[in-house]
């Protein structure tokens, strides 16, 4: 533009010597004609370079919104495709826990039904002892206690005071009981005996612990006597630790002294009949 700018200025001199002043003065206003345009060029000129660095800059942005919105894009189909996996797997996992929990309410139900055949036997057991042995002698309880049949007889029914021998009063009690353990040859049944907390020696027994087995040990063969097969039978002995009173009167370690005879299933017979319905589930599955 400076180049131009001196050119015409040359000319004007050239000319300026050698032209009439009025061929000068068109020629001086060609020249303003001329810078003119050429200043609207220039003044266009820039305003394009400006349009075309602000499209560009616009061009840039809505290509880097367009690579955002392809990464969006894949993303979500990514996430499609997690979500549908997560889905299957999801329901695959819900299949697989409803089947389990089928399995867990059959193998619940078949335990019920085995407990009940169980309550059952035992509802039948103390039937039969409150038929056989009667319930109106205060000195005898039958009665149920967590599943389990007992019979309680009072220490006086069945032994003579600081004694281990039974009396013959209790060995007619005790003919009934055998009568009704002979009946279930699946249960067992196990003579407890309890003391209160007097100190006792005599003889070779030293104190209650020695007292409370030598008399649970009486029972049992007295039951044995009776036709009970021994394999039925247990004797056990709990001397004054299980207490149902104080011990501190008279009449409370009289309720003390006392024996049981807990009539229950064999254990291993008893988880064989669970164990024979949990086989037949499996066999139905």
């Amino acid at each position: 533009m400076k180049k131009l700018m001196l050119l015409s200025a040359s000319a004007m001199l050239l000319f300026g010597s050698c032209v009439s002043k009025k061929e000068y003065a068109a020629l001086e206003a060609k020249h303003k004609e001329t810078q003119d345009l050429l200043n609207s060029a220039t003044v266009k000129l820039n305003s394009c370079l400006s349009d075309k660095a602000a499209a560009t800059a616009r061009l840039e942005g809505m290509q880097e919104q367009l690579a955002d919105l392809r990464r969006t894009n894949q993303d979500l189909i990514d996430t499609k495709g997690n979500l549908t996996t997560l889905t299957q797997k999801g329901a695959e996992n819900l299949e697989k826990s409803l089947e389990s929990l089928k399995e867990k309410d059959l193998k619940i139900t078949r335990l019920q039904e085995a407990l009940t055949k169980k309550d059952s036997v035992t509802l039948a057991i103390v039937s039969s002892l409150k038929k056989e042995v009667g319930i109106n002698d205060p000195d005898i309880e039958i009665n149920v206690e967590k599943g389990v049949v007992f019979i309680s007889i009072a220490d006086k029914l069945l032994f003579q005071s600081g004694s281990y021998n039974v009396t013959s009063r209790a060995k007619e009690v005790l003919a009934k009981v055998a009568k009704v353990i002979n009946s279930k040859p699946n249960f067992e049944a196990m003579v407890e005996a309890h003391t209160d907390n007097v100190p006792y020696q005599r003889g070779v027994l030293l104190d209650n612990w020695d007292l409370s087995v030598k008399r649970a040990t009486s029972v049992v063969r007295v039951l044995e006597s009776l036709d009970v097969n021994p394999q039925q039978l247990i004797a056990a002995g709990r001397a004054e630790f299980v207490p149902l009173a104080s011990n501190d009167t008279a009449e409370d370690r009289s309720k003390n002294r006392r024996t049981r005879i807990v009539v229950l299933p064999k254990i291993d017979q008893f988880y064989d009949m669970i164990e024979e319905e949990m086989k037949n589930l499996s066999n139905e599955g």
